[in-house]
């Protein structure tokens, strides 16, 4: 009889072990960057339509709107509104959180306006609205560690809020209006 126990643990092991490997390969293709890659991977197998390309540029258009929208949403939430209320000078009620909560929010900005870019690449017109802004995007890559050890200056938070703005411009001139979408404090803290 001490068998049957031993049977059920192993089942219930097994079982556990092809739900998280199936759970990881869906998270995985459901990703930003690598769900592109299979995407494309398909595509190059199927015969090129037009009504696959004009899907492709509505995905892209698609995924432009939201990773760029989850970025400005961050950027006024927790780097410009607090900075502005005073929340990162010294001697400040809640200082600690608010910086902390600013470093994860520039590097979450940063994350998301690369991936945005990418996003783009998918799509003629918002590529070449999009393309001159990488090095506005780039130079924000340190200042989330900056803004988390409350080295940030006025021009710091000005280059966030600027970068945001002409991505939100590149957007709307190339017909994918990009509006605030605030991340969850787990979006924020996952990057």
């Amino acid at each position: 009889m001490p068998t049957a126990p031993r049977f059920v643990r192993a089942r219930r092991a097994l079982v556990a072990v092809l739900l998280s490997g199936a759970l990881l390969s869906t998270t995985a293709a459901c990703g930003g960057d690598d769900s592109q890659s299979m995407a494309t991977t398909a595509d190059e197998h199927a015969t090129p339509s037009a009504s696959a390309s004009f899907e492709k540029q509505k995905l892209a258009k698609t995924r432009f709107v939201a990773n760029a929208g989850l970025a400005a949403g961050a950027t006024y939430q927790w780097i410009v509104k607090p900075y502005r209320a005073g929340k990162f000078k010294k001697g400040a009620d809640g200082r600690t959180f608010a910086l902390v909560k600013a470093g994860l929010a520039g590097a979450f900005t940063y994350n998301r306006l690369k991936a945005a870019v990418n996003n783009a690449k998918g799509d003629p017109l918002l590529s070449k609205a999009v393309a001159p802004l990488s090095a506005g995007i780039e130079s924000l890559k340190g200042l989330g560690t900056k803004l988390r050890k409350g080295d940030a200056t006025d021009g710091d938070v000005g280059a966030f809020e600027g970068v945001i703005n002409s991505v939100k411009e590149a957007g709307k001139s190339a017909g994918a209006e990009v509006v605030d979408k605030v991340p969850s404090a787990s979006q924020l803290s996952g990057g």
